[in-house]
C-alpha cells in the first residue's frame, strides 16, 4: 500500500475503506461514506495519499484545513472539492479531513458511457484543493439532494438498472458542479481581477526583464505555478472573464510586445522574435500575421 516515496497508494476503493475502517462498498468500483456516522481512522500529519479513483467530496459545515501541494483549502464556508486519479494530497492529521460527504468512483465505472469519454472536460477535477468550488446555501441544498438521492441509490440492491441510474445521477451533480464553478468565476469578479492584474504584471516584468532570451516563451505551466495556480483553473478562469484561455491570452501579450518593439525601435525581426523568447524567427512571423493579417515588416512599414 505504501509505495518508495512513501505515499499510501489505494488502487481500490475497497481497500481505502479497510484502511479507514469503513464497511465494504456494496459496489467495488463506486463507494460512498458519510463521515458523520462511525469512527474513521486517520493518517498522520503530512502522510501523503494517492487514489486510483475519483473523489468529490461535500462539506456543509467545516472548519479545518487540507493541504494540497504547497497551499491549503479552508473548507469553514463548506463546498464540493473534486479529485482525479493519481492526484497527490496531504494529510492534515485530523478528523477534520474527513467530515461532510464524500464519493468515490473507479474510472471502470463510467467507461463504457458516454461520461466516460466526457469526464475530462470537467475542468475542475485538475484543479487545486485551494480552488474548491464553495456553494451558497441554496446550491448546498440541491448538492446535498443530489448527494442523498445517489446514497439512497446505492443502498438499493443492485439490479440491472443500479448502474445507468447511479451514472445518470453523478452526471447530474457534474453538471451542477459546472453550472456553480461558472458562477464562482462571476461572483468573485474582485479576487479573479486582482489575479488578471497579476498576471499583466508577472508579464510585463518578464518580457521588460528580456527573460525571453534566456528562459523561451513563457508557458501556461510557468505563469500558474508563479500565481499559485493550477494551469486548468487559471485557463478556465480567464476564459470565463475575458474569452481566452491562457495561451490565448499570453500570445495577444507578446503581440502587444511585438508591436511596440516594431513600431518604436530599429531591432530587426529576428532579434524582436529572439527578445520575445522565439526559438525560430519563422515562428514569430507566422504567430504575428495569424493574429494581425500582416507580416511583421508589413506593420512596421505602415508607420513609416
Amino acid at each position: 500500500m505504501k509505495d518508495k516515496s512513501d505515499t499510501y497508494h489505494f488502487s481500490s476503493i475497497s481497500q481505502l475503506m479497510r484502511y479507514l475502517g469503513q464497511p465494504a462498498p456494496l459496489h467495488p468500483l463506486i463507494g460512498w461514506v458519510d463521515y458523520s456516522k462511525g469512527v474513521i481512522n486517520t493518517f498522520e500529519k503530512g502522510t501523503k495519499i494517492s487514489l486510483d479513483f475519483y473523489k468529490i467530496s461535500f462539506k456543509k459545515e467545516f472548519s479545518g484545513q487540507v493541504k494540497y501541494g504547497q497551499g491549503y483549502y479552508d473548507f469553514e464556508e463548506g463546498g464540493l472539492a473534486f479529485l482525479k486519479p493519481k492526484q497527490i494530497v496531504i494529510s492534515s492529521g485530523t478528523t477534520d479531513s474527513y467530515e461532510g460527504c464524500v464519493l468515490y468512483f473507479h474510472p471502470d465505472f463510467i467507461r463504457n458511457y458516454p461520461l466516460g469519454q466526457q469526464i475530462s472536460q470537467y475542468g475542475f477535477f485538475s484543479y487545486d484543493v485551494a480552488e474548491a468550488l464553495f456553494l451558497s446555501a441554496k446550491e448546498k441544498d440541491i448538492i446535498g439532494n443530489l448527494f442523498a438521492t445517489i446514497a439512497g441509490e446505492l443502498e438499493t440492491n443492485i439490479d440491472q438498472f443500479s448502474q445507468d441510474i447511479l451514472v445518470a445521477q453523478m452526471e447530474l451533480l457534474l453538471s451542477y458542479s459546472n453550472r456553480f464553478y461558472n458562477r464562482q468565476f462571476i461572483t468573485r469578479k474582485t479576487v479573479n481581477h486582482q489575479l488578471i492584474a497579476s498576471l499583466d504584471q508577472l508579464l510585463d516584468d518578464y518580457f521588460n526583464g528580456n527573460s525571453g532570451l534566456k528562459e523561451g516563451l513563457p508557458s501556461v505551466q510557468l505563469i500558474s505555478a508563479r500565481l499559485n495556480l493550477s494551469p486548468r483553473y487559471l485557463s478556465d478562469m480567464l476564459r470565463s472573464l475575458t474569452g481566452l484561455n491562457t495561451q490565448q491570452y499570453i500570445q495577444n501579450k507578446i503581440i502587444d510586445y511585438a508591436k511596440d518593439l516594431l513600431s518604436a525601435t530599429a531591432l530587426s525581426v529576428a532579434e524582436i522574435a529572439y527578445r520575445l523568447g522565439f526559438e525560430h524567427p519563422q515562428s514569430f512571423s507566422k504567430l504575428f500575421r495569424t493574429k494581425t493579417d500582416h507580416t511583421p515588416l508589413a506593420y512596421r512599414r505602415s508607420f513609416s
